[in-house]
C-alpha cells in the first residue's frame, strides 16, 4: 500500500456510517483455520482470555519472519471498484448480540476491492474466546454477481460497532476498524471525519511508508446495561508487531482508551505513536484561488499541542504546494490533536459533507512518554477525497530490533475542546496581499483573531500587545485592537519576506503586561 492508496481509505471508510440500525444475529459457529493460511504462532493459553495472551502472541510473532495474510480473495472480489465494493453490505438482521438486548451490536466488512487482508474476529465470553465463522449468508452482495461458492475460510476485512447514541431503540454506528490499522469513531451529532491509526511507520520519509495491519480482534461480550466495550487487537507488519487494548465508550463525546505493547522485528527510522490522519483542502488561510463555491473544505483546521511547560500551541493547517514536515519538541507530552475548531455551517455551505459536524480528535497521553516530538505532515492535494494531513508523536527512544515499548493514551472524538486552554483561542487566520505601493510589493498581510470569555472582559482601550516573531524577513505594521462586534481581539501585521529565505516560521501571542492571554499561534508561510 502506498501513500495515495492509504489516502483512499478515507473514501471507503466514509460510507461505513450509512447504517443507523444494527440487526439481530446468532453467533456463527467457529471453524478451524486451514493449514495453508499464515497464522500467528500459538501462545500458551492457560486460564481465561486476557490481554496478556495477546501480548504473548505479539511477542512470539515478532520472532518469526513477516508473512502477509492477503491471499484467497476471489478475482471478482479483488477487481471490484469503489462503488461495487460499497454495494456489499452486512445484513442488519445478522448483527451480533441484537437479539440479546445488549448495549452494543457488531457488524462485519467483507474482503474485496483494496481490503484484501484477512481479519480474524473473535468474541470473548466468560473468559473464553470463540472465532466468528465467515459465511456469505451474512452479506447482501447487491448488484454484484457471485460466480462461484465462496470459501468458508474467506474471513473478514474489518469490524464496526453500534450503540444507541440518540435513543434506546436505535443503534447508531459509533466506531469502525477497516483497512490496515485505521479506525474512526463519532459521538452524538457528529459525522465521520478524520481517522486514527494504530501506528505510523516511516511516514514522510523518502522511502515507502509501511502500513501495519490489525490481523485479529477479540471483542469482549459486554454485560447488559454496560456503557463500554473492550476490544483487543493483534497488529503485524514487516518491522513491528503489537498487542492493543481498546476500551470504547460512546456518548456525547466518544472516547477510546488505548494501550499498546510493541515488539520490533527490525529498526524503524521514524516511529509514529497515536497517529491521526485528516483532510485539509482549503480554508480561511488559503492564500491562493480555490475554484469552489464553498468557502472552506476540511475535516480539521488546526493542530493543537499542550506542552509540558503549560504553553498551548495552535498551528493552522494548510494545503501546501510542496510537502511540509513540522516538528514540535517536548520533554514530556501532555496531549495533541487535530481539531475542527470552526463549527459555523455558513463557513462551509455543504449540505452533503457536513464539515461543520466533523469531530475533533484529541490524544491525551497517559503516563510519561519521555522526550520526543509531535510531527505534523502536510501533503499537497488537488481534491478533498484525499487525506493529506498526518500528526503523531515520535519518541526519542530508538525503535530497534528486539526492543519493546508500551504506550497508553485516551483518544477523544468530540465536538467541543474538552482539553483546550482557558486562554484566548485562535478563532481564524486570514492572509492576503500587504503593502500600499510598488516599493512594498511582495509583502503579505496576516490577520489573526483571538477569542475567549476573558478577552471579552477587556475594554477597547486595554493595553493588550502582541509578541510577534519570524524566522526570517521583517515584521511590519503590527496592530492589536478589539472587535466590538464579537468581543474577540484582532492581531494584524505584515511580513516583508527575505529573498531566498523560504519557508518562513511565524509566531505570535497576545499579552497584557507579563500575563500571556492567548495560546501561541504558529504558522509556516511559503511563497512557493
Amino acid at each position: 500500500m502506498n501513500r495515495r492508496t492509504g489516502m483512499l481509505l478515507y473514501l471507503c471508510l466514509a460510507w461505513a456510517g450509512g447504517f443507523a440500525h444494527a440487526g439481530p444475529a446468532r453467533q456463527p459457529a467457529p471453524v478451524p483455520l486451514p493449514s495453508s493460511i499464515p497464522q500467528p504462532p500459538p501462545a500458551e493459553e492457560d486460564g481465561p482470555f486476557g490481554f496478556d495472551l495477546v501480548e504473548r502472541r505479539a511477542r512470539a510473532l515478532a520472532a518469526r519472519p513477516y508473512v502477509r495474510d492477503d491471499g484467497g480473495v476471489p478475482e471478482f472480489l479483488s477487481k471490484l471498484d469503489y462503488d461495487q465494493y460499497r454495494d456489499i453490505r452486512f445484513k442488519a438482521d445478522k448483527a451480533l448480540w441484537r437479539e440479546e438486548g445488549l448495549p452494543f451490536q457488531v457488524q462485519l466488512f467483507h474482503r474485496g476491492f483494496m481490503f484484501k487482508d484477512r481479519v480474524v474476529i473473535n468474541v470473548v465470553s466468560n473468559g473464553e474466546a470463540t472465532r466468528l465463522a465467515y459465511s456469505p449468508e451474512l452479506f447482501d452482495f447487491g448488484k454484484n454477481p457471485v460466480p462461484a461458492p465462496l470459501d468458508a475460510d474467506l474471513g473478514f476485512a474489518g469490524v464496526r460497532f453500534h450503540y444507541p447514541l440518540r435513543r434506546n431503540d436505535v443503534f447508531d454506528e459509533a466506531a469502525v476498524f477497516l483497512g490496515a490499522s485505521y479506525f474512526r469513531a463519532v459521538g452524538l451529532g457528529q459525522t465521520y471525519g478524520l481517522s486514527a491509526r494504530g501506528l505510523a511507520v516511516d511516514t514522510g520519509l523518502t522511502k515507502a511508508e509501511e502500513f501495519p495491519v490489525f490481523r485479529e480482534f477479540w471483542i469482549e461480550k459486554p454485560p447488559p446495561g454496560g456503557s463500554e466495550l473492550v476490544i483487543h487487537a493483534l497488529m503485524d507488519s514487516p518491522s513491528v508487531t503489537g498487542a492493543y487494548r481498546f476500551v470504547l465508550r460512546p456518548g456525547l463525546d466518544t472516547t477510546l482508551d488505548v494501550t499498546h505493547h510493541l515488539y520490533f522485528r527490525r529498526k524503524i527510522e521514524r516511529l509514529g505513536i497515536a497517529p491521526l490522519t485528516s483532510m485539509f483542502f482549503h480554508g480561511e488561510n488559503t492564500d491562493r484561488f480555490a475554484d469552489d463555491f464553498r468557502p472552506e473544505v476540511h475535516d480539521s483546521d488546526g493542530l493543537l499541542i499542550s506542552r509540558s511547560n503549560g504553553e498551548w500551541i495552535w498551528r493552522p493547517l494548510n494545503n501546501p504546494r510542496h510537502l511540509r514536515i513540522s516538528v514540535f519538541r517536548d520533554e514530556k507530552l501532555t496531549g495533541f490533536g487535530l481539531l475542527q475548531r470552526d463549527r459555523g455551517f455558513d463557513h462551509y455551505q455543504d449540505l452533503e459533507a457536513n464539515y461543520h459536524r466533523r469531530p475533533t480528535s484529541w490524544v491525551e497521553a497517559v503516563g510519561d512518554w519521555g522526550p520526543g516530538a509531535v510531527y505534523l505532515i502536510e501533503i499537497p492535494s488537488d481534491a478533498e477525497k484525499y487525506d493529506n494531513i498526518v500528526a503523531f508523536w515520535v519518541p526519542d527512544q530508538p525503535a530497534d530490533v528486539g526492543k519493546e515499548m508500551t504506550f497508553s493514551y485516551r483518544l477523544h472524538f468530540t465536538s467541543d475542546e474538552l482539553m483546550a486552554p482557558r486562554s484566548g483561542k485562535v478563532q481564524a487566520t486570514r492572509i492576503g496581499a500587504g503593502g500600499t505601493n510598488a516599493q512594498e510589493a511582495g509583502r503579505r498581510k496576516f490577520v489573526v483573531d483571538f477569542a475567549s470569555e476573558t478577552l471579552k472582559l477587556y475594554g477597547e482601550d486595554a493595553k493588550i500587545e502582541a509578541d510577534v516573531g519570524t524566522s526570517s524577513g521583517l515584521i511590519r505594521d503590527t496592530v492589536v485592537h478589539k472587535n466590538t462586534e464579537t468581543g474577540a481581539w484582532r492581531l494584524s501585521f505584515e511580513l516583508e519576506p527575505e529573498k531566498d529565505k523560504d519557508p518562513v516560521e511565524l509566531r505570535a501571542v497576545l499579552r497584557a503586561g507579563k500575563d500571556v492571554l492567548t495560546e501561541t499561534w504558529l504558522y509556516q508561510w511559503s511563497a512557493q
